[in-house]
């Protein structure tokens, strides 16, 4: 297959002399603080039963993928035959999110050091967790969140146990966070108050064919087919290359993809976005059917991992929607494109 190429997407009239009316979206870098309870099904030949525990953590998002996050615990055991365990500790997790929306998913390293504590003795170990979990945020300052992870637990011959030297534990911790600070925003310039009757009968700001009276989409992407009511129905992207053969986005097509996410999230116009995908006919149509489907999804995911609050669904055609002749390579080069569909309320 040749290289696929793409076209940009944009926003007519967003564009002044000062440059883009739009800065790029702010993440919420706010320190926060993060209590938590604690369940651990402690592993290894402890004579324990289950845990429980709590803690608190200190945190602030480095930039849009990552956090980092200071914690203290502490966590208690019964055991199966009488005693008792305690461990206390902390250390420090790095969490990658793998988007940033109201729920938000992540997954977290962790290393740190504790004291265990249990029949009369005591001894430090060096600990290391890994694991998966999401944050819901329901008001500005205020979020649940919750994880599962893996602990390996390593206290060497000097510990509290004397069978063992590490341990394999399963934690599962829940809890909130509060943000600290108002919740940062983007610096997106008010919108143009309307024009009297009489005015916006005779323009059209964005050049979409529909006057700014009748208009109840101001700002539409250039480029796109809109309705009755100047909203988009849909639009082709361009300049957008993928690697050769692949579904792997250039770099110059990710920073153009970013500029698109960007003006997407600013737009309002709110519903659901299939992401079309469509191929010229070089090759089986069984293949091309399957590098549009993996086109598509690969623009829609970089779009959702930007801040794109639209749902998207990633579809793929294959060669089945030519708008030209697949004879020429002029033709075919049309007919290789993904195009953005408004198909929700």
């Amino acid at each position: 297959m040749n290289k696929v190429t793409l076209q940009a997407l944009g926003l007519a009239g967003l564009i002044a002399a000062s440059g883009s009316l739009y800065a790029d979206e702010q993440f919420d870098d706010r320190f926060y603080l993060a209590p938590f309870g604690t369940f651990v099904k402690p592993g290894g030949d402890r004579d324990l039963k289950e845990g429980w525990g709590a803690g608190l953590g200190i945190g602030r998002a480095i930039n849009e993928y990552f956090n980092v996050e200071v914690r203290g615990f502490w966590q208690g055991f019964d055991g199966h035959h009488g005693g008792r365990a305690d461990l206390t500790g902390g250390g420090v997790d790095l969490q990658y999110y793998f988007m940033r929306d109201t729920f938000s998913p992540y997954a977290v390293l962790g290393v740190g050091g504790m004291n265990t504590s249990a029949g009369g003795r005591s001894a430090a170990s060096v600990f290391g967790e890994a694991g998966l979990g999401a944050a819901y945020e329901l008001a500005d300052h205020f979020q649940l969140r919750a994880d599962v992870r893996y602990r390996y637990n390593y206290e060497g011959n000097g510990g509290v146990w004397p069978h063992e030297d590490d341990f394999h534990d399963l934690v599962v911790n829940a809890g909130f966070v509060i943000p600290l600070g108002d919740k940062p925003t983007s610096n997106a310039v008010e919108p143009v108050a309307a024009a009297p009757q009489a005015e916006c009968s005779t323009r059209d700001s964005d050049n979409d064919g529909v006057s700014d009276c009748d208009d109840k989409c101001p700002n539409t992407l250039k480029g796109a087919k809109v309705d009755d009511t100047g909203c988009p129905i849909r639009i082709e992207l361009k300049g957008v290359n993928f690697h050769y053969n692949s579904a792997d986005l250039t770099p110059s097509s990710m920073a153009i993809l970013d500029d698109v996410a960007t003006q997407l999230s600013a737009y309002p116009v709110k519903k659901d976005i299939e992401v079309q995908g469509h191929t010229s006919s070089e090759g089986s149509s069984a293949y091309n059917l399957k590098l549009s489907v993996k086109r598509s999804q690969s623009v829609a995911s970089y779009l959702k991992r930007k801040g794109v609050s639209n749902t998207l669904h990633a579809k793929g055609y294959g060669e089945d929607y030519p708008v030209a002749d697949n004879s020429t390579e002029a033709g075919r080069a049309k007919n290789r494109r993904v195009e953005l569909v408004w198909i929700g309320d």
